[in-house]
Formats: C-alpha cells, sequence, structure tokens
C-alpha cells in the first residue's frame, strides 16, 4: 500500500525537502501535480543516472567551491544528498590526505556508487587512495601492522561497536586478524598489493613458533565469538591470500549477524540513512521493515533500500506541523543550509572565491567553516556530530549572518537577491506579502501564530503602516529583504 499510498502536498514539500535542497510551495505542487503517490514520487527522484563529475583544482578551496557550484545547478540533488552521506560516512579529509587530487577521485567514487551496491562500494573504499593515506593502509606493513582502517573498516563503515540489543558485533582479536588482510597495500595511480610486505599466514613458523603450533596470528580467522558463524568463525583467506582477502573480508561482514539474528550491518546502514534522510531516533520496526521490503539484507541495494524508506508513514512523521518538543524534527546541515538558500532564492556566488555579495562579503568556505561544516574536510573519522551537534551561539549566529548577507547583496545580476523575480510585488496587504515570502522559501503553515504576528508587527511597524508598497525602494529594500532574513532565521527554516 505505501508505494499506491497518495501524496498530499504537504508530503511533497517533505520528501523534496528532505532528498534535496529545499522546495518553493509552487515546486511542491507541481511536483504532486506530476507524481500523486508516494511510489511514484520516489521512482521519479531515484531515477537519475549518477554522474561521473569531479571537482578540480589545486587548492581545497578550489575543491571546496567547485563542488558547491555544482550543487547550486544539479538536477538531481538527491544524487548529492548522498554523496553527502558517503562523504560522512566514510570520512576522510584533506588536512592528513594532501592531495586534492585524491580527494576529487573519492568524490567522485562517492557519486557514481551513491545509489547503487553497498557491497561494491564498500570493497572500492577498501583500495581508494584517500582513505589509504587517511586510516593508515599505506603504512600496515607485515612487520607492524596498523589497524586503523580494519577497526574503522567494522566500527564506523559497517558493523557498528554494538548491536541494536547492546551486545558486542565484534572483539579486538577481529581487528588484528582484519588487519593482517590489508597488510602490504598500496597505490600510485591505483591501488596494488606489495606481496612482500603482506601477511602470509606460511612465514609464522620462520619467525622462531613451533611448527605446528598455534600462534597468536595462526589461521586468518575472523567472528569466533561473534556475528553467528558458530565457534569456527569464517576464514578471509578461504578464497586465497594476498588481493583476494580484502573482499573476502567485506563479504564475511556482510553476512554478519546480530544477537537478534538479523544482519548486521543492513540494519545499522537503515539505520543510518534513515536518520540522515527522515529523522533521528528512528524505531526498530521501522528499520526492520524497510530492510525486509527492500531486500538490503542479501543485495544490498542502496536504491532499494532509500524507495522504501522513503514511502514509509514513518519517513512523514515529521512533515506537518504543528511542532512541538517530541517532533523529531532534524536540523538542516550547514552545506543544506547554504544551498538551499542559494537555490531558492535564485542567487549565485561570486567570483573566483566565491563570496556572498553583500554584507560581510565573506567567502562561502569562510562561512561554512563559521557554521560548523568545510567540506572534504570532516572533524575526524567519525565525520561531523549532527543534529544539534550543529547548534552552538557560534554557529547559529553563522547561519544569521549568512541570511543577512544574501539578502543584502545589491551587487547586480544573478548574485544579488532580486525578490521581484521570486514573488509579486504589487501585494500591499502584510499577511499576504508574508505567505508569498514563505511560499518561496517553502515554509507555508510552518510558522508558529506568535511568529506570525512577529513578523506582521515588523512589517507594518506595529501597525502604523498597514499597507507597504513594495515597488517603492526603500521600502522593499528596508522591509521585504529583511522579512526574508528574518524567515530564514526562523525554526521553521532550520529545521526539517
Amino acid at each position: 500500500m505505501a508505494d499506491g499510498t497518495p501524496l498530499t502536498l504537504a508530503h511533497a514539500r517533505h520528501l523534496l525537502r528532505r532528498t534535496g535542497f529545499g522546495t518553493s510551495q509552487a515546486g511542491a505542487q507541481s511536483f504532486l501535480d506530476a507524481h500523486p503517490t508516494r511510489g511514484a514520487a520516489v521512482t521519479a527522484l531515484l531515477g537519475f543516472k549518477p554522474s561521473g563529475f569531479k571537482p578540480g583544482g589545486r587548492e581545497h578551496a578550489d575543491l571546496h567551491d567547485k563542488w558547491i557550484k555544482y550543487m547550486l545547478k544539479v538536477k538531481s540533488p538527491l544524487q548529492e544528498k548522498l554523496v553527502l552521506f558517503w562523504h560522512d560516512h566514510f570520512a576522510t579529509g584533506i588536512s592528513k590526505v594532501f592531495e586534492t587530487k585524491r580527494m576529487a577521485s573519492q568524490n567522485r567514487l562517492f557519486r557514481l556508487n551513491c545509489k547503487g551496491n553497498f557491497r561494491t562500494l564498500v570493497k572500492a573504499v577498501n583500495k581508494d587512495p584517500a582513505m589509504m593515506e587517511f586510516l593508515d593502509t599505506v603504512r600496515n606493513y607485515e612487520e607492524i601492522p596498523n589497524e586503523n582502517y580494519a577497526r574503522e573498516l567494522m566500527e564506523l563503515f559497517t558493523l557498528g561497536v554494538k548491536d541494536s540489543a547492546g551486545a558486542d558485533n565484534y572483539l579486538q582479536e577481529d581487528v588484528a586478524q582484519i588487519a593482517r588482510a590489508f597488510t602490504g597495500w598500496d597505490y600510485d595511480k591505483e591501488a596494488y598489493l606489495r606481496d612482500y610486505e603482506h601477511d602470509f599466514s606460511d612465514e609464522w613458523p620462520d619467525r622462531g613458533l613451533p611448527i605446528g603450533a598455534p600462534s597468536p596470528a595462526g589461521n586468518k580467522r575472523i567472528f569466533e565469538h561473534t556475528g553467528g558463524f558458530g565457534g569456527g568463525g569464517r576464514d578471509f583467506a578461504a578464497s586465497g591470500e594476498g588481493e583476494a582477502e580484502i573482499d573476502t573480508v567485506v563479504d564475511i561482514i556482510l553476512e554478519h549477524k546480530d544477537s537478534q539474528g538479523k544482519n548486521t550491518v543492513a540494519r545499522r546502514i537503515a539505520r543510518r540513512l534513515i536518520e540522515y534522510f527522515a529523522h533521528p531516533s528512528p524505531d526498530q520496526p521501522y528499520i526492520d521493515a524497510v530492510v525486509t521490503a527492500s531486500g538490503f539484507d542479501t543485495s544490498f541495494d542502496v536504491a532499494a533500500l532509500l524507495h522504501e524508506i522513503f514511502v514509509h508513514d514513518d519517513f512523514y512523521l515529521t512533515a506537518v506541523p504543528p511542532v512541538g518538543a517530541a517532533t523529531p524534527k532534524s536540523v538542516r546541515w550547514p552545506i543544506d543550509y547554504v544551498v538551499t538558500s542559494l537555490r531558492l532564492l535564485k542567487m549565485k556566488l561570486k567570483g573566483k572565491e566565491q563570496y556572498v555579495d553583500g554584507g560581510s562579503y565573506n567567502r562561502v568556505l569562510d562561512q561554512l567553516s563559521n557554521m560548523g561544516q568545510v567540506l572534504f574536510d570532516p572533524p575526524s573519522v567519525f565525520g561531523w556530530d549532527w543534529e544539534t551537534g550543529w547548534v552552538s551561539s557560534s554557529t547559529m549566529l553563522a547561519r544569521y549572518g549568512f541570511a543577512r548577507d544574501l539578502t543584502s547583496a545589491r551587487g547586480g545580476g544573478g548574485t544579488s537577491f532580486r525578490p521581484d523575480k521570486l514573488m509579486d510585488l504589487d501585494l500591499s496587504d502584510p499577511n499576504d506579502i508574508l505567505t508569498a515570502a514563505t511560499d518561496v522559501l517553502g515554509i507555508t503553515g510552518d510558522l508558529t501564530a506568535a511568529e506570525e504576528a512577529t513578523l506582521i508587527t515588523y512589517l507594518t511597524d506595529d501597525g502604523v503602516n498597514p499597507a507597504l508598497d513594495l515597488n517603492d525602494y526603500e521600502t522593499r529594500n528596508s522591509k521585504l529583504h529583511g522579512l526574508f532574513a528574518l524567515l530564514m532565521q526562523t525554526p521553521a527554516f532550520q529545521l526539517q
């Protein structure tokens, strides 16, 4: 039934907000007219062919700005939302990787695989030069093992430390074993294995251990105590040592069962995608329902999983006001706030340094840094802290400053704020003006009565001027530009 459930205007707006970079009221209505059911709408959104776009440039700022320029014009915003998700999930940063070409290639890898097969994506990440630098695969030798990538492969990229019942998903001995599979890897243009640095099992007796005696390394087995594989665990060298091992490790991890007998990776990836696209703290039945309906626990088809997430009733729990303290709304990521604002106001950034042509005239890289997010340089391997992690007195002030700067842009052309391109300037009733502005920003009906009353008071100077002439330059510049700035600072625009 979920696919055939009629889509409402509020639900269409919610779907477009969460899977893209906002929508106007008119945009949501047009989308609804073309796609009247949840299934039709989601199929259309997921129907894009992944782009091979790769941001270029010698400096981090070049890479950063070109990705944003691409997000401002891309016709399939869901694609870029997914690239952002994978950028956070498989977090790597230019501050350690150093080379922009590696980061750019990884960005393209995420784009090409953004809605494809998760198994394929993880195996590709195993050999991604940016990841090999960031988590030290290139410094993982037979004689001096480095466990960084092995640990994060399980902890962050696939299993998680504990399952939904609080049971351990793996032990330290599994980390040490998997690290052996990744010894000896390096890259030039592509990843390759240096056999002389790889940890082969038959070399262990030569290190002074009695032949035939068990050794700390021993056979290449993992999950002897977790994962539902039984006491023998699984041998990741069964298909051959060397290059085959790292793919086999991924295949075994994707068979891992949690303490409730469910596929551990499928549950965890579904949870993370729901938290990203829908709302924080989803119920376990929602997670299990979309995994079962999509077959993700066997196919690992990301598009199929996303389809079930987006048509499920729980996806729309936060779609319709009123919003209360118990409503699991989600705080917009800074990059989402910036790109959504620019797209809805039909504005561009200016110049080679991509700055906002008004207010503080700060470049977008600095604006985003002040909001707490710099693309291609997350704070750690854990990525960014979501939700309330985005909120502080300084980051909110940076968001408010960005809204002020955008609506102050007067330089002319596409870098200027031009409300005449967005709404009818012949409107004079303050209530009509407010509705027209909220329509542009896609938040009509989301303001509280108190917020609306305050904004009307602002427009009318507390009732002194009950009608406005927006064709008057001074009135338009003071009241209408100010109204848009205030609306972009409201919780209705900051939350989804």
